[in-house]
């Protein structure tokens, strides 16, 4: 065993140990024999001074070996003490050892009770002077109570013990916790660490301007969104700052990575607490079977949907999985996570939907049976001043994907698309809207080939989408711009958007298009007070909020479905599909129209046209152009 190296703290606590066995030891002699036992004359007096060098020296040697003296006494714990007491054990039966070998044995001055009152007096002498010392240093280290912030902590579980502990360990943070609330009913009344729960969480209104509460720790690591943000409405009308303790895996990353550690440090903003409502969970061993042993391609997998897809794909047992893309920074990040986290070795693929000479050099080559098509342009505002990059890459990349597909012989083709194809007032939904009939069309006339449309809301947590933005405001010290106090929008999380399109791939015959249940939409100030919040910030105090104007193309509120779209229920209970209506004869057409004026540059007119063929309202050109014309 490799010994601690000697200090002085160590020196002073083996020369502190040993008075106090010296003293736990004469003590026990008196209470068993009486005060006479002082006497020089008292035989037991002479076999104390003869054995008690032996007695010190074994507990001390004891002491080192259970690593005693490794121990800051200033962070004596539990477990500490029981070390303290199997120390004391062991050296107490070696000292039984040493007397019966001697000669003394338990009859003469050492009895059973003389050597038991010498182990509890040892044990209570060294927990006691280190837990005193314990108390002493934290007392000695408090700051100024002006000077520091009353928490309140909400959560009386094993996290809020462990942060009231952290705070009372280190009172020179500036941190004073004075007392819990926790809706778990047994724990009313109850006292940890001497701090007492003081009510439920709906008692935090009231509870604190009473007793001053400064700083609100939500000490729940593991708490479900809505749980987190019931919380964080009940804490809204409080002047006190928030914050969400981590939980301890995040905690020991967040200590690796930074070499701090601090339990009332704010643990980042999970996408679940800002949904509002529970996550959509699907069973992905139900659906595994359209995809395992399939060649699946990814358009568009370097993206946020994308790589999730293929990260989910990449669990289903495929037999290879494909990746395309035309950004190779993203494609070669995705394809090196899943090498490294799956195991797998994807085929990494850079080409551009756009391109159908490289479109049909891929497919003939790499045979996909299954494809998922995500690659598309999604920022509205930036595609209101781009409409033909929106043509090319939306509506031309979406057909050359499709019609490639089922020359190809691919068995199954997924499309995915957005809430703003439904009266599109956007190019960006404009575009998105063409990509369905496009889809729906040409599954019409392909029964070979399975399709299946997926239209869903925003995506929190996509890159470049509100939450990110928003907390990069937040982190500059705002202000976070809202374009619109009453702006509304159905939120889902990027796992869910995955399994949806998943579902939506085992379900899909004809082109139909498949809906996630949503909840309610979400208005958008909200979804920022929320997040200001949960960052431990105050809406308006802290963090400004800053109304923009509604952007070009941008809607007050999204709609999922059109008046004539019927929506009916699937097998699973929160998704439903619609069916797609007949698809008009005229729309390649009037798409072959779209490109070729996307491709002179004719942007005058250009946006106009792009909303005409999305509403069904397709005027025609003069020429018209076929698929096969169009390269670009």
């Amino acid at each position: 065993m490799q010994l601690p190296p000697i200090s002085r703290r160590i020196i002073g606590q083996v020369f502190i140990d040993a008075a106090l066995v010296m003293a736990a030891n004469l003590a026990s002699f008196v209470l068993k024999y009486g005060p006479t036992v002082l006497h020089l004359s008292d035989p037991h007096l002479h076999t104390l001074l003869v054995t008690l060098p032996v007695l010190i020296g074994l507990r001390v040697s004891a002491f080192g070996f259970f690593r005693l003296y490794r121990i800051r006494w200033r962070y004596m714990s539990v477990h500490d003490l029981k070390t303290v007491a199997g120390a004391t054990t062991l050296s107490t039966v070696l000292f039984y050892g040493f007397l019966a070998l001697m000669g003394y044995g338990t009859a003469a001055s050492y009895s059973w009770g003389m050597q038991t009152i010498d182990w509890v007096l040892t044990i209570c002498l060294l927990s006691g002077v280190r837990i005193g010392y314990r108390l002493w240093s934290d007392k000695t280290l408090e700051a100024p109570l002006r000077a520091r912030q009353r928490a309140l902590i909400v959560g009386a579980g094993d996290a809020g013990e462990a942060v009231a502990r952290d705070l009372l360990r280190r009172p020179a943070e500036g941190i004073i916790p004075i007392g819990f609330v926790d809706d778990e009913p047994k724990r009313r009344g109850t006292r940890i660490h001497g701090l007492p729960v003081l009510g439920t969480t709906q008692d935090i209104a009231a509870l604190a301007p009473k007793i001053g509460v400064e700083l609100i720790l939500i000490a729940i690591p593991h708490a479900a969104g809505k749980t987190i943000r019931d919380i964080v409405a009940r804490c809204e009308a409080v002047p006190a700052r928030l914050c969400l303790v981590p939980g301890l895996t995040d905690l020991i990353e967040g200590s690796s990575a930074t070499g701090i550690s601090s339990l009332t440090s704010i643990r980042a903003v999970k996408i679940e607490d800002l949904l509002r409502r529970e996550p959509v969970q699907t069973d992905m061993a139900e659906i595994a079977g359209y995809l395992s042993g399939q060649r699946v391609l990814v358009t568009g997998a370097g993206g946020s949907i994308g790589s999730e897809l293929c990260r989910q794909i990449a669990g289903l047992n495929p037999a290879r999985l494909l990746l395309l893309g035309r950004g190779e920074n993203s494609i070669f990040e995705i394809e090196q996570e899943l090498i490294r986290d799956f195991g797998i070795a994807p085929t990494a693929i850079i080409a551009d939907v756009k391109d159908r000479d490289r479109l049909e050099e891929v497919f003939l080559t790499e045979r996909p049976t299954v494809v998922f098509h995500a690659a598309a342009h999604k920022h509205v505002p930036l595609m209101e001043t781009s409409p033909s990059e929106a043509v090319k890459n939306n509506v031309l990349g979406t057909r050359n994907v499709a019609e490639v597909a089922t020359a190809c012989g691919v068995r199954k083709l997924v499309y995915v698309s957005t809430d703003k194809a439904v009266n599109p007032e956007s190019v960006m939904g404009a575009t998105k809207r063409i990509g369905e009939q496009i889809v729906s069309g040409i599954a019409q006339q392909n029964p070979t080939t399975e399709f299946a449309v997926v239209r869903f809301g925003n995506v929190l947590g996509s890159r470049g989408s509100v939450v990110p933005t928003m907390q990069k405001q937040i982190a500059r010290g705002g202000p976070v711009t809202v374009t619109d106090p009453n702006m509304t929008r159905y939120f889902m999380t990027i796992p869910e958007a995955v399994q949806l399109i998943l579902q939506a791939g085992a379900m899909g015959k004809q082109g139909e298009t498949f809906l996630l249940d949503m909840g309610k939409p979400v208005r958008i100030l909200d979804l920022a007070r929320d997040l200001i919040r949960l960052s431990g910030l105050r809406p308006d105090v802290d963090i400004k909020i800053e109304f923009t104007g509604v952007r070009p193309g941008e809607k007050i509120v999204e709609e999922l479905l059109y008046a004539s779209e019927a929506r009916r229920p699937t097998a699973h209970t929160k998704i439903s599909v619609s069916e797609s209506g007949t698809i008009s004869p005229l729309l390649l057409p009037a798409v072959d129209r779209l490109i070729r004026l996307a491709c002179e540059g004719e942007r005058d007119t250009l946006r106009e046209e792009i909303l005409k063929v999305a509403r069904g309202e397709t005027v025609l050109g003069e020429t018209v152009f076929t698929s096969g014309t169009v390269r670009v």
